[in-house]
């Protein structure tokens, strides 16, 4: 098993991982994905249908589109399959209690659900790339998860999207990110989210 970086060892004993921070610029490479025979990708418009793969109330998902959030919706073969919620003035991190602007040309991903019969199909990748090419005015977009979900890892990185660094929730209750290769990256996502950019020694 690998170890962490240096400075990832030392925090690990101050503070919890809250999970990976990932982003991808335009003009960053993308790998190829083979196209999926009979997947459809769409802006979601049947507020009644979000609701109903979300379980969440009609309201809520009218008060999404009112504040800015653009729902994606994924079919495959004509049945919807996943979804996923396109953040473009303001985000919040619900599991971390962090809320945050979204600065114009700057797009944050979230809420993505694969339906468990659709799973392992390599859906929720494709998703994501589709997003990136109709979210034509967007340079950056960034996109996060639980520690433990390594399925959203995967398809997060089979996406095209770097992984930045590693949120982590301190001792005094704030959070920081703690950068995994581009320093320049993991401050940009700090400065995005309001926390602190952790370095060596912190």
């Amino acid at each position: 098993m690998s170890q962490p970086p240096p400075q990832e060892a030392r925090l690990s004993s101050a503070g919890e991982p809250a999970g990976p921070l990932y982003t991808w610029w335009r003009g960053d490479p993308l790998p190829t994905l083979p196209v999926l025979p009979g997947l459809a990708i769409e802006l979601a418009r049947e507020l009644d249908l979000l609701a109903e793969l979300s379980g969440l109330p009609v309201s809520e998902v009218q008060a999404r589109l009112d504040a800015g959030h653009r729902p994606y919706l994924a079919r495959l073969d004509g049945a919807p399959v996943a979804y996923g919620w396109v953040a473009t003035r303001a985000a919040s991190i619900g599991a971390l209690g962090i809320s945050f602007s979204v600065p114009r040309g700057t797009r944050y991903l979230g809420d993505f659900v694969t339906l468990p019969r659709w799973r392992g199909r390599g859906i929720y990748p494709r998703l994501l790339r589709a997003i990136l090419k109709r979210e034509g005015e967007a340079d950056r977009f960034w996109i996060g998860h639980d520690t433990p979900n390594v399925a959203s890892a995967r398809g997060i990185l089979k996406a095209g999207f770097t992984r930045v660094g590693e949120i982590y929730r301190l001792p005094d209750g704030s959070f920081g990110v703690v950068a995994a290769d581009s320093l320049e990256r993991a401050r940009a996502g700090a400065a995005l989210l309001g926390i602190r950019l952790l370095e060596a020694g912190q």
